[in-house]
């Protein structure tokens, strides 16, 4: 054998590697192949614990846009706003009286957004959907809330990086999304279904992009994860 012919298996895994998408959330090169479910290809981060879909199942969107508005999120239906009391409740344990905050993609009804201003608190609501207006994003806020957000993100590394950038030094960043537990139970797991939920999480994974920003991170119940930004609030 000669060494060009020795060095095929190596040059292979090689090209195997580099042909492995990398991270969307942390950037770690080389994802891992998770699940094929229905033509829907989804990878594993070694890194961050990650799993993601792969870009090319992504949503257009205009028919992300058309899925979500077939959602019913009423801001006064009780059953709703006690969902959504669930990231409320121990962010509102707290924030400083009449902080000021940004529900960062609150939909078509923003219910955490009037409980918290029912409280005392300011809110401006962005969207790029339902409330697209940018002006809000050349501002910095006490308190961010991704309530139910954070598995829609198609390039979430990115949208971190905008919070970080968005939040004032002492800031509080308030997330929830459905934590994935056990991933034997992926393919049949109901969040997974929505077509438009493309990235899920871990209780580690927030941990660890909690530790990229240098924020804390608390979990105060499940599904949910308060952070905060170091630094003085102002």
């Amino acid at each position: 054998m000669t060494a060009a012919h020795a060095d095929l298996p190596v040059l292979a895994r090689a090209e195997a590697e580099a042909s492995r998408p990398s991270c969307r959330l942390c950037g770690r090169p080389g994802l891992v192949a998770f699940a094929t479910i229905r033509h829907q290809t989804y990878w594993r981060c070694e890194g961050c614990e990650a799993i993601l879909l792969d870009e090319t199942c992504l949503l257009s969107g205009a028919d992300e846009h058309a899925y979500y508005g077939l959602h019913e999120n009423d801001v006064h239906d009780p059953g709703y706003r006690a969902f959504v009391s669930r990231l409320g409740d121990p962010l509102l344990e707290r924030l400083k009286p009449v902080s000021e905050g940004l529900d960062y993609g609150c939909g078509p009804g923003p219910a955490l957004a009037a409980i918290l201003g029912e409280h005392g608190h300011r809110v401006s609501l962005y969207d790029p959907f339902f409330h697209p207006g940018t002006a809000v994003l050349d501002r910095s806020y006490d308190f961010i809330i991704c309530c139910e957000v954070a598995e829609h993100f198609h390039r979430p590394g990115d949208e971190f990086e905008r919070l970080d950038a968005l939040l004032r030094p002492g800031g509080w960043l308030g997330l929830m999304t459905c934590f994935r537990t056990d991933d034997r139970l992926f393919a049949n797991w109901h969040y997974r279904h929505d077509p438009t939920h493309v990235v899920f999480y871990r209780e580690q994974t927030l941990r660890s992009i909690a530790a990229r920003f240098g924020w804390s991170c608390a979990i105060p119940r499940k599904d949910v994860a308060i952070m905060r930004k170091p630094g003085a609030a102002a």
